[in-house]
């Protein structure tokens, strides 16, 4: 087969088609830009997981006195509404935590196999750091360090079997609550994988729109040159020889969008995360992902880029183009 002969056949379909081949490169670039996004989201959210997850600790805070009284303040206001039966009710009903109560809670806390470590955190301590974070607010002015429960904090070789903690621990003796911070990352990463399914479904969209041009791309190259396909089948051309000019057209075009895709993917790594925009040091509790998540990415888009459209010129070839 003569490379000169494709390579012309090629220009030729190209500039015939100029509008189309055009269309056909934006929907590839587009639709391959979002692919790649998605891939990027999702390692973004892996990343975020690792870091925020690493972060995430259970918290079990004791009863104090101030809880002790407030149970025993509500069963006698229930008592004088006429309850004679009325009795303290709740977590911190048998009274503040004692010694006991709280070395006990710290030795089973530490007994767990999924524990890593286990802190002490004093009223007195809980206080101080209640006024460093809240210190300029209207309600810190009248909280005082008796208000603030003793806890410990636990922190889990897995995050994610905080539940084993809660299940253990509340509603025991002397504990008011356990406390996991979790939920608030969970909710976050449902937003961010509900807004990944969604840019996935948009490149579903666009690769449908893509593939549909690509067919009928092909289909006007493949009519508009009837004559010289008619004439190649005269002189015992192969089907696979008047094939590979349609299906390189297709394979060029796909693989122009593929780069433009790169460039899209690079840039916003560039003028939105690392600078321009400058994400990466405007949200610094965010874990960005960097050019190497990037950079893995760029060949599978390319080499998409470059089979979507050929196995799509090939199959609208076997039904508009008889050989």
């Amino acid at each position: 087969m003569r490379a000169q002969f494709v390579m012309s056949e090629i220009g030729v379909g190209l500039r015939r088609n100029l509008t189309m081949t055009f269309a056909v490169i934006i929907s590839v670039a587009l639709s391959l830009a979002l692919f790649g996004g998605s891939l990027l989201m999702r390692d973004q959210v892996s990343a975020m997981k690792g870091y925020w997850y690493d972060k995430v600790n259970v918290t079990v805070y004791l009863c104090n006195k101030s809880d002790a009284k407030d149970a025993a303040d509500a069963a006698t206001d229930a008592a004088a509404k006429g309850d004679s039966g009325a009795v303290a009710k709740g977590p911190c009903a048998k009274g503040a935590v004692t010694p006991e109560q709280k070395q006990r809670i710290e030795a089973d806390l530490k007994k767990l196999d999924l524990v890593q470590s286990v802190t002490y955190e004093s009223s007195d301590e809980a206080y101080k750091h209640y006024k460093e974070r809240y210190g300029q607010t209207a309600l810190a002015s009248v909280v005082t360090p008796d208000q603030m429960p003793d806890s410990f904090r636990v922190k889990l070789k897995n995050p994610e079997q905080y539940k084993v903690i809660t299940s253990a621990f509340a509603g025991r003796d002397g504990v008011q609550s356990v406390a996991d911070q979790s939920s608030e990352v969970d909710n976050l990463f449902s937003l961010l994988g509900t807004l990944n399914w969604a840019a996935l479904g948009i490149m579903m969209i666009m690769l449908i729109v893509a593939l549909l041009l690509i067919v009928n791309t092909v289909r006007v190259s493949a009519f508009s040159r009837r004559r010289e396909t008619g004439i190649m089948r005269l002189v015992g051309a192969s089907g696979f020889y008047i094939q590979v000019p349609f299906i390189m057209e297709a394979a060029v075009a796909g693989l122009i969008g593929a780069v433009l895709a790169c460039v899209m993917l690079g840039a916003g790594q560039y003028f939105v995360i690392d600078h321009g925009v400058d994400l990466r040091h405007k949200l610094e509790l965010i874990n960005f992902i960097g050019w190497d998540s990037v950079f893995t990415k760029l060949p599978l888009v390319l080499v998409v880029g470059l089979l979507m459209p050929s196995l799509a010129a090939f199959v609208a070839l076997r039904k508009y183009l008889k050989v």
